[in-house]
């Protein structure tokens, strides 16, 4: 029995670090440390941009995109827009066009990676920013990114992305909101662990070409880092992207990015500290290992109060508590109450973790993408 009883006490303060700890530790932390000074703009001319828009069969949406990269409070003469299509067989490429993209590439299907460094290699702008095809920025959000690398130690800047829902049953904007402070946290006490595909940008020198199954928003973070540079968060440069509407296919999409996902973590570096400082160390061992571990740990530590439900009353509330949040999320379908469909979200958005690693170790994870599900 002591064996299963440190299997569920190690697996539970686990969760609870994780979910709960973790955050309290970034924030006493950034009480103990002095806030870190931001650089001023340098005066002149804000530096050339090169904003990169990677679409596949985006024909419906493509158009929009280039009016508002178009309209960004971004000196027009330093602003280069470039949408690299990645095999498009709709009319995503005549649309950007139309809409007066300086640049669209035809290119070969190659997935979203290679689309993104094809417009690299083919651009000319100091600074790369990349955006995804349904993703629109408020008018500053451009001025106000570029503006982080006036600090010569930043190499990667991500902004804000906020999830629109219209009524549908996804509850993605509450752990999005939650992992925002996370990474407000983390970038102001040293780097972020992870960044997004809305609204992000690197130096063109601190560019990397990565496998073309490992995405930008992980592998990129982690390898500045190891690199010398920082990889910020920057709030106030603020997004719009559509979310999925469904819980089903917020699961399918997780499922998807961790099948990308694990690679990184197990064969792209994400794993050797080599290259860390301490503090970012803890960070990607709190924030990105036990997340991606939170379904094992759920799975032992339901095993582990099974086993030991005759030793003592509390394993017995711990077993029924995580039945009633299993059972919570299989009634949301039928009735969809906000508790229950927070129940559903957490579980079947870890459950997708483990459903990623499967698929991949299974058949492999595709270079190829799609859009997601009701997100255009």
């Amino acid at each position: 029995m002591l064996a299963w009883e440190i299997l569920f006490w190690l697996c539970v303060a686990l969760l609870v670090y994780a979910q709960v700890g973790y955050v309290l530790v970034l924030a006493a932390l950034a009480r103990l440390r002095r806030e870190r000074a931001v650089a001023p703009a340098p005066a002149g001319e804000p530096p050339t941009v090169s904003l990169v828009v990677a679409a596949y069969d985006e024909e419906a949406v493509i158009a929009r995109k280039v009016h508002n990269a178009l309209a960004l409070d971004y000196p027009r003469e330093r602003l280069e827009v470039v949408v690299a299509s990645d095999g498009s067989s709709d009319a995503t490429v005549r649309e950007a066009r139309d809409a007066g993209a300086d640049r669209v590439l035809e290119l070969e299907r190659g997935g979203k990676i290679r689309a993104q460094d094809a417009a690299v290699a083919q651009s000319h702008g100091e600074i790369v920013a990349f955006s995804d095809a349904n993703s629109t920025w408020e008018p500053d959000a451009l001025r106000t990114l570029v503006g982080a690398f006036a600090d010569s130690s930043v190499g990667y800047a991500c902004g804000q992305v906020r999830f629109v829902n219209d009524g549908g049953t996804n509850q993605e904007g509450l752990y999005w909101r939650y992992e925002m402070a996370l990474r407000a946290l983390e970038s102001r006490l040293h780097s972020i662990t992870a960044g997004n595909g809305a609204i992000y940008a690197t130096r063109r020198a601190s560019y990397i070409e990565v496998d073309p199954i490992m995405g930008h928003d992980l592998s990129f973070p982690f390898n500045m880092v190891k690199r010398g540079w920082r990889a910020v968060y920057v709030p106030q440069a603020r997004a719009t992207e559509k979310m999925v509407p469904s819980l089903e296919g917020e699961f399918a999409r997780k499922r998807r990015m961790m099948s990308h996902t694990w690679p990184i973590v197990l064969r792209g570096g994400l794993l050797s500290p080599r290259g860390y400082p301490p503090l970012y160390a803890l960070m990607i061992a709190s924030h990105r290992l036990l997340r991606y571990g939170a379904p094992f740990l759920h799975v032992g530590a339901l095993v582990a109060s099974a086993a030991l439900l005759t030793t003592s009353p509390l394993y017995l509330i711990a077993f029924v508590l995580q039945i009633g949040v299993i059972a919570a999320a299989f009634l949301a379908r039928a009735i969809p109450l906000r508790p229950l469909l927070v129940a559903r979200y957490y579980v079947l958005t870890t459950a997708s973790v483990a459903a990623g690693l499967w698929d991949w170790l299974r058949h492999g994870t595709p270079a190829g993408w799609e859009p997601a599900e009701g997100t255009r």
